[in-house]
Order: structure tokens, then C-alpha cells, then sequence
């Protein structure tokens, strides 16, 4: 059983990273093998529309032809069991190193034939994991979530089923007297990191035991 997480935040020791590191914990407690990769550290850029991967009889059908960091990164997934797409939440969706990773992952891998199919082999189990500064009536207000669903069911389709957790209202600086950020509550923000955010943990760590479990 092979278990990848993917940061989509630069801080890797921060929200995002902390609970990527909680759900490979709780998949490594049942036996599984664990990879975390930070994607600002590796060298890609997003979809270029070349279309290789949708060139008929090509030799990239459904591969994305393009050689950089992410070329033995798609084959690593293709291996696994499990992906855990992990991001903090930029205007309103996931981060710009997310959304270019994931038009390279998802574009190649489904046809656009009528009806389209996934030319994945097997069915790969993905969670997603998001932070962001709003509460969850403010996510809902902004229609966050809507545009997150678009991805996830591109994701749904192509790998299988998906399962996504939030965690809300997070702790966005290390000192809050040292940014302008008025609009912001330090007390009540330190009292949300303090309650909220290790039982996000906690529900981060059961993810990842619940994956392997069902697999």
C-alpha cells in the first residue's frame, strides 16, 4: 500500500503541511508506505496545450510529454494507492503550484471521446485537504466550495472516489502585530489554533488510517 501527499503551500511546516503530515501518519500506522512531496520545490510549469497527450496514435497518448520534475512524480502516482492533495485556499481555489500541478495530472488522463473515460488502469483513492483564513459560513457565502468542486469531480472521474476535509479560519501569521491585518482577531485566532486546529489533526490522522483500512 503506497500513500502520497502532495503541499501545495510553500510553508511546509505551517497548516497545510502540518496536517499532510497527520494523514501519512495515520496511514503509516496501518501499514502503509508514505511519501510527503512539496511541489515549490520542484522545478514544472502548468499545461502548455501541446495536446501529445491527446494526439491519435501518438507516442504520448494520455502522458504528458513535457520532461521536468513532475515527469517521475505521474508515474510514482500511477504506482500508488492513495494521493492526498493538500492546499491552503488563494482568492477564492487552490494555490498557483496546485492548479498547475493539477492540469498536468488530470488534462492527459481522460479522453475526449464520447462518452469520455479515464485511461487510468485502476481506481486510486484521493482526499483532499484545504486551509484557508475564511469560517465555513464565510467558504459557503464566497462559493468557495463550488469552485473546488470543480476539480474534485474532474478528480472523481478520472481516479475514483474522493473525500475532502477543511480545516477553517486558520492561523495565518506567526505574529499578528508585526502585519497589517486588522481586519483580524489575534485572541480569537489563537484560540481557534489552540481548540480547532488539533482536532483538524486528529481528523487529518483518521483520514489516512480510514484510506488504507478500506483499501
Amino acid at each position: 500500500m503506497k500513500v502520497i501527499a502532495f503541499n501545495g503551500s510553500y510553508r511546509k511546516d505551517w497548516n497545510t503541511g502540518t496536517l499532510l503530515r497527520k494523514v501519512l501518519e495515520g496511514a503509516a500506522s496501518q501499514g502503509a508506505e508514505t511519501k510527503l512531496i512539496h511541489l515549490y520545490d520542484l522545478n514544472y510549469k502548468g499545461c502548455r496545450s501541446c495536446f501529445a497527450c491527446k494526439t491519435k496514435n501518438g507516442k504520448s497518448y494520455g502522458e504528458c510529454i513535457i520532461k521536468d520534475d513532475l515527469e517521475p512524480i505521474f508515474k510514482e502516482i500511477k504506482e500508488s494507492d492513495v494521493i492526498i492533495l493538500g492546499t491552503p485556499i488563494y482568492f477564492r481555489s487552490v494555490s498557483g503550484e496546485m492548479k498547475s500541478f493539477l492540469e498536468r495530472l488530470l488534462y492527459p488522463n481522460f479522453t475526449y471521446t464520447n462518452p469520455p473515460c479515464s485511461l487510468l488502469a485502476k481506481s486510486i483513492k484521493v482526499g483532499f485537504i484545504y486551509t484557508m483564513n475564511n469560517t465555513e459560513v464565510e467558504m459557503k457565502k464566497n462559493n468557495i466550495n463550488d469552485h473546488l468542486e470543480v476539480i474534485e469531480n474532474t478528480a472523481n472521474f478520472i481516479f475514483g472516489p474522493i473525500e475532502r476535509l477543511y480545516s477553517f479560519n486558520t492561523f495565518q501569521f506567526f505574529d499578528y502585530s508585526k502585519v497589517v491585518a486588522d481586519k483580524f482577531d489575534p485572541e480569537m485566532k489563537s484560540i481557534q489554533r489552540e481548540k480547532q486546529f488539533p482536532l483538524d489533526c486528529e481528523k487529518a490522522f483518521e483520514m489516512g488510517k480510514r484510506f488504507v483500512n478500506e483499501l
